[in-house]
């Protein structure tokens, strides 16, 4: 079923958070009231920062781990063209 997603969030310190989930509002809510990953919980409020387009959860993990791969830097100037290239999979801005 292709209803996952892959999101990136920017934390209050400046950071870069990827996650994946099949609910969006639900997961930055959950983010931004300190019951998400244990990563946020002390860089909060988050806000999106960008989105993939819907696809199956094995290909949300995948995208997920390769975009933890690329530095930060890189997830920035990517963001701001508006796409993370990789397999024909991307995050949107």
């Amino acid at each position: 079923m292709e209803n996952w997603l892959v999101y990136l969030l920017r934390c209050v310190d400046g950071s870069l958070y990827c996650g994946i989930t099949n609910d969006l509002e639900k997961r930055l809510e959950a983010h931004n009231l300190g019951k998400g990953a244990r990563y946020t919980r002390s860089r909060r409020p988050v806000e999106l920062a960008g989105i993939s387009l819907k696809m199956t959860r094995s290909d949300a993990l995948k995208l997920e781990y390769r975009v933890k791969k690329v530095s930060a830097d890189r997830k920035l100037s990517e963001l701001k063209i508006g796409l993370i290239k990789n397999d024909g999979l991307g995050i949107q801005l």
